[in-house]
């Protein structure tokens, strides 16, 4: 690695040198220690394979991976790396199949990984006598697919190359797990459907952007109108003990348009009275049993699972946002929409509704994947500047309010101590 050292002008993390985003072999060095090793990394839904022999095509950090429910039910994550030349041989996203097979040379493979055809091994017949083959001593079960570790919880699947990794509830924490387990409580999933986006900026930006409760009510025009999130709702932010994963809690008041009062923040600009819906069922938001936490029910929990994915909780609405990697400078960013399956009709008519508040069109979040990009168009020109994240102050803690920026100094503070070590 030859990255240029990066120069802090505090000693803290209130203020990130743009470089931390702009250079290819730091980067490379970021998938080693954040996606390759000590990490868990999200790799999607159990209800996205309910069936012996479904796959799911996704990645882990740079690496191709394929989310398989073998022949007795249990759920495995191999690399889709044909041990023999390397060909990434799975092409689909989903479907079903009863092995896998590189169309290069035909080595199959079971739905475990496992080795279990090569043509042509013990050679060919030929005038009497056998040409060719693979070696007497070679043997397939020294030649299966990478298998990654894996830890399913609640219906979400996890994988991780590094076979060592701490158990996934030690890498939550209590603190996360809590809200973790709110969202995922044992009820059975079900898929209502995907977006997909790519994003020409760092993939850091993206965990930055939910771990940011400045900007909802600034930049999103919807939240502060429609009074779906305000810096005056009753709030709280969460970390983990190494404050890389958090939770940013968010419980709706009386506030906004969609109770039809009069809004108190018409001094901010993204405030809109005249907006209107055309249709008023798209905010039909009906409190649910399960937000309930003790004496609060949040309308709004944003969960940050450093580095790979956001679990998402808006009024209704419900998904994970699985963040890809692309190189220092752009990341596929992944949707998937679930609901639950006791939803009634009503339910999941109104799931549907208000996920078109997200996604790469969606009336809310359309605005991140833009500030994004620009975001990163200014870093490459400019490496040697920082940005000041210093709402709140300097320090890195919980808080029970939005106006504050603590989430990112927070991961920072760990980035530091991983990528510095």
């Amino acid at each position: 690695m030859t990255e240029q050292p990066i120069h802090w002008e505090t000693e803290g993390t209130s203020r990130v040198p743009f470089a931390v985003y702009t250079d290819e072999d730091r980067h490379k060095k970021e998938l080693e220690r954040f996606f390759y090793k000590s990490h868990w990394s999200y790799v999607g839904l159990e209800a996205e394979i309910p069936n012996p022999g479904d796959f799911k095509r996704t990645v882990v950090g740079e690496r191709s991976v394929i989310m398989t429910r073998a022949t007795d039910g249990q759920i495995h994550v191999v690399e889709n790396v044909c041990a023999h030349r390397g060909m990434q041989f799975c092409r689909e996203r989903h479907g079903n199949k009863k092995e896998f097979f590189c169309p290069y040379h035909q080595w199959s493979y079971t739905l475990k990984g496992g080795l279990q055809g090569v043509p042509f091994r013990r050679g060919v017949r030929q005038d009497g006598k056998v040409n060719g083959g693979m070696p007497a001593d070679f043997d397939p079960k020294d030649h299966g697919l990478t298998a990654l570790k894996v830890a399913t919880r609640g219906g979400v699947v996890f994988a991780s190359f590094d076979h060592n990794v701490e158990s996934l509830e030690d890498f939550m924490g209590p603190t996360i797990l809590k809200y973790f387990d709110r969202l995922f409580n044992g009820r059975k999933l079900t898929i209502l459907g995907y977006n997909r986006q790519r994003i020409p900026g760092n993939w850091k930006l993206m965990q930055e952007n939910i771990k940011d409760p400045y900007h909802p009510g600034l930049l999103h025009t919807w939240f502060v109108t429609f009074g779906l999130w305000r810096a005056d709702n009753k709030s709280e932010l969460r970390m983990d003990a190494h404050h890389r994963h958090a939770a940013m809690v968010s419980t709706r008041g009386s506030a906004g348009q969609a109770t039809g009062q009069a809004s108190q923040v018409t001094q901010v600009s993204s405030f809109k009275e005249s907006m209107q819906l055309n249709d008023p069922s798209f905010l039909d938001i009906v409190p649910e049993d399960w937000w309930k936490m003790e004496d609060k029910m949040p309308s709004a929990v944003m969960m940050t699972l450093f580095p790979s994915v956001i679990f998402q909780q808006q009024v209704n609405s419900v998904s994970t946002r699985h963040i890809q990697p692309d190189g220092h400078g752009a990341f596929d960013f992944v949707w998937t929409h679930f609901g639950f399956e006791d939803d009634t009709p009503e339910m999941h008519e109104r799931r549907l509704r208000q996920s078109n508040l997200f996604g790469p069109a969606g009336f809310v979040s359309a605005d991140d994947g833009e500030v994004i990009e620009f975001s990163q168009q200014a870093f490459e020109t400019k490496p040697e500047h920082r940005m000041l994240v210093e709402l709140g102050g300097r320090d890195v803690g919980e808080t029970d309010h939005m106006v504050t920026e603590t989430l990112i100094r927070g991961m920072y503070a760990y980035w530091r101590k991983v990528m510095e070590a």
